[in-house]
């Protein structure tokens, strides 16, 4: 982690649902990659194409938040689902004023995106984070241990060989 970081990734940060927290690392190293070509005068170019990679990469870690929201029957599903669609709006709107107003990426835009993904998994994130601890991980819980001690007693036929 490099001293000029914008967005420092910590345990604190954490869902316990590890694809989720794996997927906003990801998404912080991108918001970092983006710092730093600000940073570096890298170009407009070079600016661009990270932030639309950040995009992408934002609406796919959505789609799984989404989807195990939608799985686990999580209530607060409608709310994060427009929190999420608000962002992208904000996104896409962004990526048309650098299209055709010729603006460039700003700190202070990247101060919202930090805030805003900050907040996010703060707030809303890890309240899913519990709920799926309780409705979803809980229920596999039992399975996957029984499958484990399962898979031990049992003589696979490829060790005889």
């Amino acid at each position: 982690m490099a001293t000029t970081d914008l967005f420092h990734w910590s345990d604190e940060f954490s869902i316990n649902i590890q694809e989720i927290d794996e997927q906003h690392r990801v998404l912080v190293d991108l918001l970092n990659q983006l710092h730093e070509a600000i940073r570096g005068h890298r170009g407009k170019a070079t600016s661009r194409e990270i932030l639309d990679r950040l995009a992408e990469y934002t609406r796919t870690h959505f789609l799984l938040e989404e989807s195990l929201m939608r799985l686990t029957h999580y209530p607060g599903f409608e709310i994060h689902k427009a929190q999420h669609e608000e962002l992208i709006a904000q996104v896409v709107t962004l990526q048309d004023k650098l299209d055709k107003e010729n603006a460039t990426i700003t700190f202070e835009l990247l101060h919202f995106l930090k805030t805003w993904l900050t907040q996010h998994i703060n707030d809303s994130d890890k309240r899913f984070g519990s709920h799926f601890q309780k409705a979803g991980l809980q229920q596999y819980a039992s399975w996957s241990q029984e499958v484990d001690a399962t898979m031990k007693k049992k003589k696979w036929w490829w060790k005889f060989w």
